[in-house]
């Protein structure tokens, strides 16, 4: 996606170093000529001087907690202790969302996934004007942690209440 935004943004500066006329930009012809250079020079050394890294390779590796022997279920009711979850939470095992946090999970534990999507709830609801409200959360019910795609590793009861944009995953 960054190299597709780079060469996008390579031939649109291009063209208006030149003067080209009716681009849907706000750059200046003489800031086009830097950019020209910087997005034209050594790509890789740019992005790690400006922080941007992205591995050369990504390894997933499938996160299976469940005891051997014992079969997938759908209902996620039946795996999470505590009451059953309303169906506004949407609950979904073994997934942990990007997002900005609206409350931080090391210090924001919950005794069960359903109290953990209610405090998402209620943090939406009494949010105040300008502030970020929860649209998303993720909680850890295992009492040895669980995974997390960053270095971090949740730990039991750690409920992360966070806001998604809903542009960079629109519902239609």
């Amino acid at each position: 996606a960054v190299e597709t935004w780079r060469k996008e943004k390579l031939k649109e500066a291009k063209t208006l170093a030149l003067g080209g006329e009716g681009l849907n930009s706000t750059l200046l012809q003489e800031e086009a000529g830097m950019l020209v250079k910087a997005l034209e020079s050594n790509w890789a050394a740019l992005s790690e001087e400006i922080g941007l890294w992205i591995p050369t390779e990504v390894i997933n590796q499938e996160h299976d907690d469940k005891p051997e022997g014992v079969e997938d279920t759908e209902e996620v009711d039946q795996i999470l202790a505590g009451r059953p979850l309303p169906p506004q939470c949407h609950a979904e095992l073994h997934t942990d969302y990007d997002g900005a946090a609206v409350r931080w999970g090391l210090t924001h534990h919950k005794e069960s996934a359903a109290d953990c999507c209610q405090a998402c709830l209620d943090q939406a609801k009494n949010a105040k004007p300008g502030e970020k409200k929860c649209n998303i959360w993720v909680y850890c019910p295992l009492e040895n942690g669980c995974y997390s795609p960053d270095i971090y590793q949740h730990k039991h009861m750690e409920c992360w209440l966070k806001f998604v944009s809903l542009l960079l995953y629109p519902l239609s």
